[in-house]
């Protein structure tokens, strides 16, 4: 297909490259453990291979498919539906892993739907706010109602699920998208500085005052944020043994395979944790090549944005730049005490079956944006834009 004549390889082969890198990285942080306690130690191994097969066969669909299809009313409305019916699930029939109720099992799959929110709200929202961008001078209020209060549903729908991380990351690319989209810059700065004057002023100070004997699950992440080494048996075991994995690995690390703290001390540690594994066994050096290589992604994203040639194509990108770039300072914030633990992954690398599809799809989305800035960049190429 003339198409894969503009395949972007400043996304595509950082994607594969972060892929192949978590897949051994899930197999090294579960391994040990799993053995220990009697589990076949290659499981994890291929169900996280089959993830990102799946993932690249989606990534590539969504690349071939034409960009109006995900704007389509048809498409948006039964999306908007399902995501909708799902929460309603949720409330009443979610699984609960790890405090917060926001699985849905089907059959061996578990879906989040509060990850599958990332790509909706982008995907809508960029819709909503690029059709009607005329009338943002004349009723700026009608402009932003729909799309606000789709936002503060999904937002609070996944903070009843106690996905606060989930929820926080959904609210920025909400966020963002609306400041791109043509909302006055100062009232956008003005709740940003508020936003992080409450966090350093108020919610700081607030949790070194929680009982640390709090049975709150939330509230429980809090507090071992706030009191680490004095809750290492309880809420702050995690970030404790965060700690003893980032000193032992050092600039270099101890070699791939060689992790202590994966050996049933450290919970987590193919998923929310994984890149503590990573820093004990292969250093700093290696942490900071996997930044780069998100980074990589991230900066062709907002590149993407400013080169598009419509408002709908620069408010997807803005918005899947900013669920990569968050999602990530999130992960890494818990992981080395700069940022409350929210149980978010860190993409491409960590287990899961939902982080890795919906973060496929994202894939897929910009290499598809990609083609079409670049086919629109050459005007000797007279193509009909898909």
């Amino acid at each position: 297909m003339k198409k894969f004549k503009y395949l972007d390889y400043f996304i595509l082969v950082p994607y594969i490259i972060l892929c192949v890198f978590g897949v051994i990285m899930v197999y090294s942080s579960s391994a040990d453990y799993y053995i220990i306690n009697g589990i076949r130690a290659s499981s994890y191994l291929f169900r996280q291979l089959a993830y990102v097969m799946v993932g690249l066969l989606i990534a590539g669909t969504v690349f071939i498919l034409k960009l109006s299809k995900l704007r389509s009313p048809t498409f948006i409305k039964i999306f908007t539906l399902a995501m909708l019916v799902s929460f309603f699930y949720l409330l009443f029939f979610g699984r609960v892993i790890n405090g917060a109720k926001g699985w849905i099992e089907v059959g061996p799959i578990n879906i989040q739907p509060a990850e599958v929110a990332k790509v909706y709200l982008t995907l809508y929202l960029a819709d909503m706010l690029s059709k009607h961008n005329d009338r943002l001078e004349k009723d700026p209020k009608s402009y932003y109602r729909a799309p606000l209060i789709m936002t503060l549903v999904f937002v609070l729908a996944i903070l009843l699920q106690r996905d606060l991380g989930g929820a926080t990351i959904n609210f920025a690319i909400a966020l963002i998208i609306f400041f791109a989209s043509g909302i006055d810059y100062r009232k956008g700065i003005g709740t940003l500085l508020l936003g992080a004057s409450a966090f350093m002023f108020v919610i700081l100070p607030l949790a070194s005052k929680i009982n640390v004997n709090t049975k709150n699950y939330m509230l429980q992440r809090i507090v071992g944020f706030a009191h680490p080494f004095e809750l290492a048996k309880g809420a702050g075991n995690q970030l404790v043994n965060s700690y003893y994995a980032l000193g032992n690995g050092g600039v270099f690390g101890v070699g791939l395979g060689n992790s202590i703290q994966k050996k049933g001390y450290l919970p987590e540690a193919n998923t929310d944790f994984i890149m503590a594994v990573v820093s004990e066994e292969l250093g700093l050096v290696t942490v900071t090549l996997i930044l780069i290589l998100l980074l990589v992604i991230v900066g062709r994203a907002i590149w993407l944005g400013i080169h598009a040639h419509n408002m709908y194509e620069t408010l997807v990108c803005y918005g899947l730049a900013t669920y990569l770039s968050v999602q990530t300072f999130f992960n890494i914030g818990g992981v080395t005490g700069i940022l409350p633990i929210t149980g978010v992954t860190f993409p491409f690398i960590s287990y899961g079956g939902s982080s890795m599809l919906v973060l496929s799809v994202a894939m897929g989305i910009l290499l598809n944006v990609s083609a079409n800035v670049q086919r629109e960049r050459i005007p000797d190429l007279k193509l009909v834009r898909e």
